[in-house]
């Protein structure tokens, strides 16, 4: 994928599908260390063990529709082409995390891309799921909780297209305060 927030959106996805109704995502861009890591967790019915040994290969997906499951396998493979690291760790009825972690500065690194239209594709298609978003950039960081956001708005559904735009800019500013003033 061209950018890493495709793989954050197909990760989140997948939680979702699987049935979470929560998912926290957390990009944390350590440049003064050289690392990005990427950690989506959610409250899902976990995957169990024998398919977590199997479930980066390709070919290898629960699904009945294709057989084969690419998300996993490739974050796994770009994670580790750009000398990081990928791990799941997960547990029936526990959830999952999936953490990515690769070398900031490492010339196949995928940008991380754009943030805003991930998370808020994600409340837009999932308004009763709720959504823990944070981002840090070195010691800088923005959370976003749809909790929060959900209490705020009342009776105003969170995937209303107004609400939706507003977050979208609202994300796209904070990202840019986090940016380091050179």
């Amino acid at each position: 994928m061209r950018e890493l927030s495709l793989h954050i959106l197909d990760i989140a996805e997948n939680g979702i599908t699987a049935g979470a109704e929560c998912v926290h995502i957390t990009v944390d861009e350590q440049r003064d260390n050289n690392r990005v890591v990427i950690s989506i967790t959610d409250n899902g019915p976990g995957i169990p063990k024998k398919m977590i040994e199997t479930v980066t290969d390709p070919f290898v997906t629960s699904r009945t529709t294709r057989r084969v499951g690419l998300g996993l396998s490739l974050l796994a493979a770009a994670a580790k082409r750009c000398d990081g690291e990928f791990t799941i760790d997960s547990a029936p009825g526990k959830g999952t995390t999936v953490t990515a972690a690769f070398a900031f500065d490492h010339i196949d690194r995928a940008p991380v891309g754009d943030m805003a239209a991930t998370i808020t594709t994600l409340m837009a298609g999932n308004p009763d799921i709720d959504f823990l978003y944070i981002h840090k950039i070195n010691k800088n960081d923005f959370s976003l909780d749809t909790v929060e956001i959900k209490r705020e708005l009342e009776e105003v559904p969170l995937n209303e297209p107004a609400v939706i735009h507003h977050l979208t800019e609202l994300i796209r500013k904070e990202l840019e305060k986090l940016e380091p003033k050179n």
